[in-house]
């Protein structure tokens, strides 16, 4: 099944007629840009809203194509000028794209780089410091120990100066 054709006849809605006009008026532009492109055609357009607001396309630009059909010289103007300056300005910016495109490819090469480093280092210092922590752990065992020993032999220091309380040396060495 292929398209059904339509009536062609005024939209009586005027909600509907500007929906229309605004997808309609989208499709033209891109056809007549698409026109311009592909075959080189000096393009212009020039429209009115259902509401009278004005819209225009025209490629090199809408005043160089309506003077060179009323057979005028076209008057230069700062966003438009002849077609050969807009293509040395192309190839201009093309360039500039190339360079900053090349400088972009650079820093993600370097930021690999660098992450890399960053992901070694990290690494590195994980691990040692996950080192000194053992190391760290066995200190405090080792000073816990000594401690204890410091303790027992201070215990065993005052045991030997003064007896246990309730305990005679005299009868405790006489039994």
């Amino acid at each position: 099944m292929g398209r059904r054709k339509i009536e062609i006849e005024s939209v009586k809605n005027p909600n509907t007629r500007q929906v229309t006009f605004s997808k309609r008026r989208s499709g033209l532009f891109k056809k007549a840009n698409e026109l311009s492109i592909l075959c080189g055609a000096e393009v212009a357009i020039v429209m009115f809203s259902p509401g009278n607001k004005p819209y225009s396309f025209g490629h090199p630009g809408v005043d160089v194509v309506a003077a060179k059909y009323l057979q005028q010289d076209p008057e230069p103007s700062d966003s438009e000028g002849d077609f050969s300056s807009d293509a040395s300005n192309m190839d201009e910016l093309n360039l500039e794209l190339d360079e900053v495109l090349a400088e972009i490819r650079e820093g993600e090469k370097q930021t690999e780089t660098y992450d890399e480093i960053l992901k070694q280092n990290e690494v590195t210092t994980l691990s040692g410091l996950e080192e000194l922590k053992d190391l760290y752990k066995e200190f405090q065992d080792k000073v816990k120990l000594r401690l204890s020993d410091l303790e027992i032999s201070e215990c065993m220091m005052l045991l030997a100066k003064e007896p246990v309380v309730g305990v005679n040396t005299k009868s405790a060495k006489s039994e």
